[in-house]
């Protein structure tokens, strides 16, 4: 592929990087920079699964998508949307009632369905001080199950992300996690090439080669070794032309969309920087695969 031919990944951009615009507008932004899609995060003030017109705000999204020409995948990251008081609480591993949990992870899947979402995304969230790791486990499998049926029924494909600090948190773990649940072909994994940096025994490129084709949805973003922090590209230590490289190998078709939840203040004018960032990344990689190997 030539650097002016079209780009092997799909790129996107993450809705609660735009937490300032409505929706609609988000999508003109998103479109109208070159992106293929939007990582949309269910919460207040895009598309909140819990309001009394969710379905009228699925539609409403689903129509702005399609105008923009945008492919979708479902995020399940939002901090407060099942507590006021609480980040992400509960989760699927936490003590007491996980039900509010499983109920978001559902309505999860039954949107990704109506807006034909390439992915629902989630995670496993972390364990209680003082929980044995193998009733983490329990719980995991447990809450997992009947979001799993639902998406099977529906054709809904389910991808689990290794999140730094969370009872699952490297892609080892994603993997045991699979094989606990019979390794069902609609579980797959969200990769956060961020995390990949801050959180992996081995090289971010090393862990993509070890998801492989199990690789169902991207985020982008850069981070430094031991430090949970969503930067701009070029701002940590992620060798982007090198994990690029390495998803485009494994045959990646899904979306690669950049996560930067705390930089909504200057939404439009990040997400030029992080398109340009991977446009010329790309750009390199098909220049050297062009060139060849050096003799």
């Amino acid at each position: 592929m030539s650097a002016a031919g079209r780009s092997p990944l799909r790129l996107g951009y993450g809705s609660n990087g735009f937490s300032g615009h409505r929706f609609p507008d988000a999508c003109e932004v998103i479109a109208g920079l070159g992106y293929d899609g939007v990582a949309l995060t269910l919460d207040q003030p895009h598309l909140d699964p819990f309001a009394d017109d969710a379905g009228a705000q699925t539609a409403r999204a689903a129509k702005s998508l399609a105008d923009h020409g945008l492919a979708v995948v479902i995020e399940t990251g939002s901090r407060f949307v099942l507590d006021p008081w609480r980040k992400h609480e509960p989760t699927l591993v936490s003590d007491g009632d996980r039900g509010p949990r499983i109920e978001l992870l559902t309505r999860a899947v039954r949107i990704a369905a109506e807006l034909g979402a390439e992915a629902m995304s989630c995670w496993s969230g972390v364990l209680p001080e003082g929980t044995r790791a193998e009733e983490g486990w329990r719980r995991l499998t447990d809450g997992l199950g009947p979001v799993l049926d639902l998406a099977h029924e529906l054709g809904v494909v389910v991808c689990v992300e290794p999140e730094p600090g969370m009872h699952v948190d490297t892609v080892d773990e994603a993997l045991e996690l699979r094989r606990r649940l019979g390794e069902p072909d609609h579980l797959r994994l969200t990769l956060d090439l961020g995390h990949l940096v801050c959180n992996e025994p081995r090289s971010p490129q090393a862990s993509v080669a070890v998801a492989g084709s199990l690789i169902g949805n991207v985020q982008v973003d850069d981070m430094v070794r031991d430090v949970h922090e969503h930067l701009e590209l070029g701002q940590g230590t992620l060798d982007l032309d090198a994990v690029l490289g390495a998803l485009v190998a494994t045959g990646f078709a899904g979306l690669a969309s950049v996560e930067l939840p705390r930089h909504s203040h200057a939404a439009p004018t990040v997400a030029a920087r992080q398109i340009a960032a991977l446009r010329a990344s790309l750009a390199r990689l098909a220049d050297a695969e062009s060139e060849g190997p050096t003799p």
